[in-house]
């Protein structure tokens, strides 16, 4: 698209392994082991009113992807969270995406690489809502995915890391080719997993059910509204979700940093009515994040 502006060639500055540098110059070599073998996790924020929300759960949970990934990030939860707001800051935005990366540098190339320099980079962007008022309004259309989540026997699932969103992209992108704005994906058993970057929730008879995050990223965001839920006194059930018990769902809705609270409403055969439950919640996770 002609009016996109290249994520390579933008104004302002990027925190890049401990110091604010040009946009431009954050560069990193072709034979980079993360570009290669995907030795690579990260973040995905907003920063509300000038403030990172949740701004130490992302970083630790980077922390601890990496760890899962058999490396080590050089900074620790506080100077990464330090690095966040400044990059904020040094770049003037206060309603803001914010990505912390870390990977694998170019020291070895092959499945090995224990001597790589660990990286570390912070971006900041004004991101506006995911989705378009209208669509929040009536809720967004999803289809089913080819592909399926990984057994944590076969894959690093409890970590935000790279590789795991090859299919992510694959099933968002043949999504979008056929008229939907995202699509539901299945874990290896086939119960319900998670959309392709958002965790996904159903009111059942007035109750708030999920899956319980056993091989998908247990999502910031899905804590926080399980949170809010039961703030309000709701019932929140996490539990295996079979695809056909969607019949049985009034309202749906996905939680994630971008997609913050995003109203469903169709899913392959399935139809949902954006209603009090996800309305409510969407105003209480908006004052959650303005406090």
């Amino acid at each position: 698209m002609a009016d996109l502006i290249p994520f390579d060639d933008r104004d302002g500055q990027i925190w890049y392994n401990g110091k604010l540098i040009p946009w431009r110059d954050a560069k990193v070599h072709v034979l980079t082991h993360g570009l290669h073998y995907a030795s690579c996790v990260f973040e995905g924020e907003r920063a509300y009113g000038g403030k990172i929300f949740k701004s130490r759960e992302h970083s630790e949970r980077l922390l601890n992807s990496a760890k899962i990934l058999d490396f080590t990030i050089p900074y620790t939860a506080e100077q990464i969270d330090q690095a966040k707001a400044d990059t904020l800051k040094a770049n003037g935005l206060t309603d803001a995406y914010v990505r912390p990366i870390a990977w694998r540098g170019s020291d070895m190339m092959g499945v090995s690489a224990q001597h790589n320099k660990i990286h570390v980079a912070v971006a900041v962007w004004q991101w506006p809502s995911y989705f378009s008022p209208e669509l929040r309004a009536k809720g967004i259309k999803l289809t089913m995915a080819k592909y399926r989540r990984p057994s944590p026997e076969t894959a690093p699932t409890a970590s935000k890391a790279a590789g795991l969103y090859m299919i992510c992209t694959i099933s968002k992108h043949a999504a979008e080719r056929d008229g939907f704005q995202d699509a539901l994906m299945l874990d290896w058993r086939g119960q319900i997993a998670e959309a392709t970057g958002a965790n996904v929730f159903f009111v059942m008879n007035g109750e708030l059910h999920t899956p319980k995050p056993d091989c998908f990223l247990d999502g910031i965001t899905r804590r926080t509204v399980i949170g809010l839920a039961r703030d309000r006194q709701l019932k929140v059930v996490e539990r295996a979700i079979m695809p056909d018990e969607m019949s049985t769902a009034t309202e749906c809705f996905l939680t994630g940093t971008a997609a913050e609270i995003t109203p469903v409403g169709e899913i392959a055969q399935y139809k949902f009515t954006p209603g009090k439950i996800t309305h409510q919640l969407w105003d209480d996770f908006q004052r959650a994040t303005k406090a």
